[in-house]
């Protein structure tokens, strides 16, 4: 459990301790399982539905995060009733003590799982299921609009023999995940979840097919989408929510009027409400000057109007935040100081352009729209190929639609501007000059446009144009000069026939931003070539031993070695019998690409250690000097699976080893950063490493282990200013 979530659990309590009895029940909980009978096989359900489970299967009762829980092994609750909690919006949680969790991930919504909570079984369409899977991952499945949606986090970090808690919102337009009050996912997906007859579950499926294996405590289930700090709230098992909460408007929101109306339901606590309202972001968090705008007894204020905060109106195109605090004097908590939320009033101009203002690869087909300003009658749209042309235009024709369809055709691989000016009479409100440039040039930067932290190493990729046959490279640290390079400046590095979308740019400074573009080329065709676009990106603060991005899934031919898969440069120990690590994967893609720590692949790494140890090696072609920049540091990422057997892993180079400081390293669940002084590789000529093994069990010894999985990413030689810093 997390500093953070134990300061809040304590916090919540004393609320709870001092909470006014005649607090009532919150009408959105429409499902509670506290659990706490402590015997016997039906549990209420204490929300305002009032409905009650049925124990069935394999369970007990044990010791819960608040009061009593139910242990299943192969068993479930099964609820009396299923209409109310057909709900269009949801969020379910759940306290979950796992004694042990499937490795393998949930491809479906019905196996490989250890169900907390569902609307499952074989007596209609399954529509809402909450679980554990991968190790020590959740899946949060819903369907919605009858169409199947699967929210997977697979590296989430639960833990085996401890409280934590699980919940999963859906508000109407985004699916989230949270383990312990923290945000670890979301799926964007718009609709409404689907109804099905099925008996909600604890525990289980109603049809028996999965089940849970340890502890559920405190189960809801709200009719909204709980924010963070709501979900933060509830997880203190009965002590009710303090904080403010559902914002009207919503947070984020465009109010299209010069006046509102700020509503919100208070906490359960609550008997007043002080209310700040500003233009300024810090200054409502600071609760500066200016910004309160009095102690309310009701929740609701005008805001726009004369004798009101804004008194001369709202501003369009002006951000508005504001928060409010709940107050109840006789509590010791209070107050309980609330979110900031924001809403907008649009501006007079047009906004919100589509294709977005520097958007690239632009279908030449595109049809132009945009958001209206505000109070706009009618619209007037400027279009050409030339800058100063769109911006000195006047005179446009009137038109009644936010939309625009470019005279045909568009060219490839060429830059349009455009400009929509707003009418609302008698005023005109000149728009902004946007841009796009249509496809036809190479697109899907990798290091993507504008990235940080990219390896002084990196290997350029891109997806080729429509009509291209070859490609030329430019590169180089000056923008202007990378933009306007031909092939007789130095920023021409090469060119490359059509199927090669990849340059070796060799060792860079560190944190420094470099600039590419390539040009498609293909001489049948006139209009090339077609000049790329300006990409950059900036190097980081690290060496890269190895990132695992490099690695690909190009088989040789038949009785030829392999060149460049991952289990070719780590040589592990397939085929012997004393050493157990196979990396990779038998099929393509070889490398990991779902449970990765940064980038787009990891290395996977199955451990035998029954009479044997477990070793991979890496032969090191850069870097071998562990001196170069000042580096000090081996910093390398792993995640093991609380399934794992336990052992220890080591990294070594040549003879030189160390060791985790913990001895099951190997169950430590999540990614771990393992840093290690370089120092401690004993006898080691750093300025000259021509390898580096990671292994599991203790090098040079054959014990009676086990069996595992383990992921390693982004081994990195770290600089003393680049070390990480505690973790608050």
């Amino acid at each position: 459990m997390s500093r953070k979530l134990a300061y809040f659990i304590s916090f919540v309590f004393v609320c709870g301790l001092h909470a006014s009895s005649a607090a009532g029940q919150d009408e959105n909980l429409v499902l509670h399982l506290k659990f706490d009978e402590g015997s016997g096989a039906v549990t209420a359900d204490t929300s305002v539905t009032g409905l009650q489970a049925t124990l069935e299967g394999d369970y007990e009762w044990t010791s819960g995060m608040f009061g009593q829980a139910v242990a299943f092994t192969d068993g479930r609750a099964v609820l009396s009733e299923s209409d109310p909690l057909d709900l269009p919006q949801i969020t379910v949680m759940a306290w979950v003590n796992p004694a042990s969790i499937v490795s393998v991930d949930a491809t479906n919504h019905w196996e490989n799982q250890n169900s907390i909570y569902g609307k499952a079984g074989s007596t209609g369409t399954d529509s809402q299921v909450l679980a554990l899977t991968g190790g020590d991952g959740v899946q949060f499945f819903l369907r919605i609009d009858g169409g199947v949606q699967r929210l997977s986090v697979l590296d989430a970090g639960i833990q085996t023999g401890q409280w934590q808690h699980i919940a999963g919102t859906f508000d109407g337009t985004i699916m989230r995940v949270f383990l312990d009050g923290e945000q670890i996912g979301e799926l964007a997906v718009a609709g409404s979840i689907s109804t099905n007859p099925i008996l909600p579950t604890v525990g289980g499926r109603s049809d028996t097919a999965v089940s849970f294996d340890g502890a559920i405590d405190e189960v809801k289930v709200y009719d909204q989408a709980l924010t963070a700090d709501e979900i933060l709230s509830s997880m203190a098992g009965s002590a009710g929510l303090p904080l403010a909460r559902t914002p009207d408007p919503k947070d984020g929101a465009v109010v299209e009027a010069t006046w509102a109306n700020l509503s919100w339901k208070a906490g359960d606590f609550a008997l007043s409400h002080d209310l700040y309202f500003g233009t300024a972001f810090d200054d409502v968090n600071d609760g500066a000057e200016g910004t309160f705008t009095g102690n309310l007894g009701v929740t609701f204020q005008v805001v726009g109007f004369p004798g009101f905060s804004a008194p001369d109106g709202l501003e369009p195109g002006t951000t508005y935040y504001w928060r409010v605090d709940e107050v109840n004097d006789a509590n010791v908590a209070s107050p309980w100081r609330g979110d900031v939320w924001s809403f907008s009033i649009p501006p007079k101009t047009a906004y919100a352009p589509v294709p977005a203002d520097g958007a690239e690869s632009v279908a030449l087909d595109a049809e132009l729209n945009w958001a209206g300003g505000f109070g706009a009658k009618l619209h007037t749209v400027y279009f050409s190929d030339n800058f100063d042309d769109v911006n000195a235009a006047t005179g446009g024709a009137l038109q009644g639609d936010p939309f625009f369809t470019p005279p045909s055709p568009l060219e490839l691989a060429k830059t349009y501007y455009w400009r929509v000016d707003e009418f609302d009479p008698p005023n005109t409100f000149k728009g902004a000059v946007w841009s796009f440039r249509t496809e036809g040039t190479a697109a899907d930067p990798i290091p993507a446009k504008g990235a940080v932290d990219v390896s002084p190493t990196p290997v350029l990729k891109w997806t080729a144009g429509s009509l291209a046959a070859s490609h030329e490279v430019y590169f180089g640290a000056n923008a202007d000069v990378v933009k306007n390079a031909a092939k007789t400046s130095p920023e021409y590095k090469a060119t490359n026939a059509l199927g090669e979308e990849s340059y070796n740019a060799g060792r860079l400074e560190l944190e420094t931003t470099y600039y590419w573009r390539i040009d498609e080329v293909n001489d049948a065709h006139a209009g090339s070539p077609w000049i790329g676009n300006l990409w950059s990106f900036t190097t980081g603060d690290f060496l890269v031993v190895d990132d695992f991005e490099s690695y690909d899934d190009v088989d040789p031919i038949p009785g030829e070695p392999g060149i460049n898969r991952i289990f070719d440069k780590w040589i592990d120990g397939f085929g012997t019998l004393t050493n157990g690590a196979v990396v990779g994967n038998p099929l393509p893609p070889y490398a990991e690409t779902t449970i990765v720590h940064g980038g787009a692949q990891s290395m996977n790494y199955a451990y035998d250690n029954a009479n044997k140890t477990s070793e991979a090696t890496l032969t090191l072609v850069y870097p071998r000097d562990w001196t170069e920049e000042g580096v000090t540091k081996l910093s390398l990422w792993f995640r093991g699976a609380s399934g794992n057997a336990a052992d220890r892993i080591f990294v070594a180079l040549g003879n030189a080893v160390v060791y985790h400081d913990d001895a099951s390293a190997t169950q430590l669940t999540g990614w771990n950063e393992w840093v290690i002084d370089l120092t401690e590789f004993a006898g080691v000529d750093l300025t000259n490493v021509n390898s580096i093994t990671i292994g599991i069990g203790t090098r040079g010894t054959l014990a009676a282990g086990g069996t595992g999985t383990m992921y390693f990413d982004d081994i990195r030689l770290l600089r003393p200013a680049s070390e990480p810093q505690p973790q608050p």
